[in-house]
This record gives structure tokens, C-alpha cells and sequence, in this order.
């Protein structure tokens, strides 16, 4: 018996060794280990220096700084044109046509940027924004010239290369993070904290430059194709109304309060947020580690909503538990991060958690959208978007920061569970998401 269970081990230990010494494996492997390991950086990194940040400023300082970032977040979209994954996708079939591929995206986008930027101009002017304002937003936003460079982002995705875009990626992470630490020990005013936002952008350009030339490959400026700019334009317009809804539903809430309440609220709302969000790249390891293998039984049926169902209720209880525990000791957690001034903000905090579950539980069942039903996920994004603002219209003038918090939570329930539900293509993912629910009192099956 000892003998067999030897064998049975040694066996298992030998497969081990050849499948991670695999080239693909090693190749895919090492890739997501570098993506993981900047976005874990950055998550903590960035809430650690931007918490430190929050408390210096003050709330109506940081709700100040917060409503520009937000501003000028809300139109990030349509600069972007969408044309990330469309790009690393048609880099993958026409490798041999990258430098043309490159260079038609990078004048795209600088054109779309030179446009967002003038739009937003335009905006600003019916805002009622003061002159201080409006600056920090003009020079938030002329970082979206020099997200132009994000071609070479996707062109290192397409090659699997992610080392050299996290390795961009943290350098300037740790040069924004040391600027800002600068800033505070020397009690620099707002503007320049409002100016690392755009030498982020900078620094991003030039490092992914830096990169791509390290790696000897052709220039790339001086192509652009007409026909090729169209075609892409025309697969990306999907994805350009799916960005823009998106950051709506992000940002429109601390717009919304600025207009409606001052920039004190809109710091103290922010201060909130962020507690919330920074948990938001669990439920996307969590689904982007385990959807291959959900995917991989996509034919059988019954498997691959069997294990949906545990990825839904791993998830949702996950969510539940982060959600409860926030909310729970929300004073706690605000005073010992961000001081007295921001006490006001704990009872958003304890209303805006409960949107983390409400997340967590669909992530699992949204990336099956993304595989059979990118319309329909579409649809939800704009839903949740219109339904944000609606609920901030009927809540804030009653409740305040609160009711932007409480139409958070709402808006998030209105976009998962209840469009799913009413949608006849996507009704089933809401019925496996609910199943995973009351799997742990009916019990797993194998």
C-alpha cells in the first residue's frame, strides 16, 4: 500500500514538473504573475498614498481634486475609442502587420483625444465651475493626449510580453507615489498634486517608448491606413458606448454632488468610495483565475453551470463578508484612516459596502456574458448608468452623500440581478447566480 501511494506521489510530482516546465505554460504563467503583481502593487500603493493624500488635503480639498479626476474620468471613454482588446485581437492574427496596426491606432487616438480634450472644454463652460476648477480639469485632461501611447501596451499583450508594460506600469507607480509623499512633507498646495495626474500620463508615454525601442522593433509614427481606421472604428463603437457608460456610473455620482452639494461632500463621498473600491480587483483574479476552467467544460452543460454556480457562491459570500465587515465597523475604519475631518463619512461607507456584494455575486456570471452575450452585457452598462443618475437625482437633494451611496447600491442591484432577469438571453446567469446562493444549504455536488 505504502509502495503504491510512493509511486502514485512520485508520479504526480514528475506530471508537476513537466507541465510547469512547459514553455507554454512557463511563457502564460510568468505573464500573469507580472499582471498580478502590479495590480496588487498598485492597489496597495495607491490607496496607502492616496489615503495619506486624502487626509492632508482635507475634504474640501480632496472633494475638489476628486470631482476633476471624475470630470475628466467621464469622458476617458471616447479617447480611448475602444480599440484596446479590438487591437491586441488583430495584432494576434497579423503580427506581420503591427507597425501599420500601431501606427493607425496611435493617430486614432491622438485625434480622439485632441477632440475629448476640446469637447471637455466646451462642457466646462455650462458647468458653473469656478475658474480654479475648470484649470485643474484642463490639465487633468491634457493627459489624454499622451494615452496615445497606450499602443504599445497592446502590442506587448499581443506578444505576451506583460513584463515590460508592468515594469512601465510600477516605475511609474513608485514615481507618482514618491512625488506625492514629497508633496505632502513639504505642504504643497492642490495644483500640484492636480499636476502629478498629468505627469502620470507623461511618464507612462515615455517609459512604454523606452520599452518598445529596448526591444529593437520598428517605428511605427508614420503609418496610417484610412481603410484600416475605418474598420476599426466600426468594430470598436461597441465598445466605445460600453466605456463612457461605464465611467457614468463610476463618476457621475461625485459630479452630481459637487453641483448639488459642494466640494466637501464630494471628499467625503470620495473617502468612502475608495475604501469600497479597493477591493474591486478580487472578484477579477478570482474569475479571471478560475473562468478557463469554467470555460473549458462549455459544451457539457451541466458542468459548466455546475461550476458557475460554485464560482457565484464563492463570490457572493465573499462579497457578503467584505460588505458586512466594512459596513460594521465603517467608524473605525474612517477615523483611523482618515482622521476626524472625515467622520461624516462613515455612514456612507456603511451604505455604499453593500454594493460590493452585489458585484462579487455577478462577476462570475458577467464574464460569461462576455463570452455569448456581449450585447446584452452592453445594454446592462448603459441600464446601470441611466439608473445612477436617476436614483442621484431623487436621492441627493434628500439624503446627501448618502443618497448618492444608497443609489450606488441600487444601481448595482438594478444592473446585475434585475436587467439580468428581465432580459430573456441573460435570465439563466441570474437563475445560476441565485442557485449559487443556496448551494451551501443544499450542498455541493462534485
Amino acid at each position: 500500500m505504502n509502495v503504491m501511494l510512493g509511486k502514485s506521489v512520485e508520479n504526480l510530482l514528475l506530471k508537476s514538473r513537466e507541465f510547469l516546465s512547459h514553455p507554454g505554460v512557463r511563457r502564460y504563467g510568468s505573464n500573469t504573475a507580472w499582471m498580478f503583481a502590479e495590480q496588487i502593487l498598485r492597489m496597495v500603493a495607491g490607496f496607502l498614498v492616496g489615503v495619506w493624500v486624502a487626509r492632508y488635503l482635507g475634504p474640501e480639498k480632496f472633494g475638489l481634486f476628486s470631482y476633476a479626476l471624475a470630470f475628466v474620468a467621464i469622458f476617458q471613454g471616447i479617447a480611448k475609442l475602444g480599440l484596446d482588446g479590438i487591437l491586441v485581437r488583430d495584432l494576434v492574427r497579423e503580427p506581420e502587420k503591427a507597425t501599420v496596426y500601431l501606427g493607425t491606432a496611435f493617430w486614432l487616438k491622438l485625434f480622439g483625444a485632441v477632440v475629448t480634450l476640446l469637447f471637455i472644454g466646451l462642457a466646462i463652460q455650462f458647468t458653473g465651475n469656478d475658474a480654479t476648477a475648470n484649470l485643474y480639469i484642463l490639465i487633468i485632461a491634457s493627459g489624454l493626449i499622451f494615452q496615445s501611447f497606450e499602443v504599445i501596451d497592446f502590442y506587448f499583450q499581443s506578444k505576451v510580453l506583460a513584463k515590460f508594460v508592468s515594469i512601465c506600469k510600477m516605475v511609474q507607480l513608485a514615481l507618482s507615489s514618491l512625488i506625492k509623499i514629497f508633496l505632502v512633507l513639504i505642504g504643497a498646495d492642490l495644483i500640484w498634486f492636480v499636476m502629478v495626474s498629468l505627469i502620470d500620463m507623461i511618464t507612462l508615454a515615455i517609459t512604454l517608448n523606452i520599452a518598445y525601442k529596448y526591444n529593437k522593433n520598428p517605428s511605427f509614427y508614420k503609418y496610417f491606413d484610412i481603410n484600416l481606421a475605418k474598420r476599426l472604428l466600426k468594430d470598436s463603437w461597441p465598445l466605445i458606448l460600453s466605456s463612457v457608460a461605464v465611467m457614468i456610473y463610476m463618476r457621475i455620482d461625485q459630479v452630481m454632488i459637487k453641483n448639488m452639494l459642494g466640494d466637501k461632500e464630494v471628499g467625503l463621498y470620495s473617502a468612502a468610495v475608495k475604501l469600497v473600491e479597493v477591493w474591486y480587483f478580487i472578484p477579477m483574479i478570482v474569475a479571471q483565475s478560475l473562468f478557463p476552467a469554467i470555460v473549458s467544460v462549455y459544451d457539457n452543460k451541466n458542468e459548466f453551470y455546475n461550476r458557475l454556480m460554485k464560482l457565484s457562491c464563492l463570490l457572493g459570500y465573499l462579497g457578503l463578508a467584505l460588505s458586512l465587515s466594512l459596513s460594521i465597523f465603517s467608524s473605525f475604519i474612517v477615523f483611523k484612516l482618515y482622521g476626524s475631518k472625515y467622520l461624516e463619512s462613515e455612514s456612507i461607507l456603511s451604505i455604499a459596502a453593500f454594493s460590493l456584494f452585489f458585484l462579487f455575486w455577478m462577476s462570475g456570471v458577467s464574464r460569461r456574458q462576455a463570452i455569448d452575450l456581449q450585447i446584452v452585457a452592453l445594454l446592462a452598462t448603459i441600464f446601470s448608468a441611466i439608473c445612477n443618475v436617476v436614483f442621484n437625482l431623487l436621492f441627493i437633494p434628500q439624503f446627501g452623500a448618502k443618497g448618492a451611496a444608497l443609489g450606488t447600491v441600487l444601481s448595482q442591484f438594478m444592473a446585475g440581478p434585475f436587467f439580468g432577469f428581465l432580459h430573456p438571453k441573460s435570465r439563466e446567469n441570474v437563475l445560476i447566480a441565485v442557485k449559487g446562493l443556496v448551494l451551501p444549504f443544499k450542498g455541493f455536488k462534485s
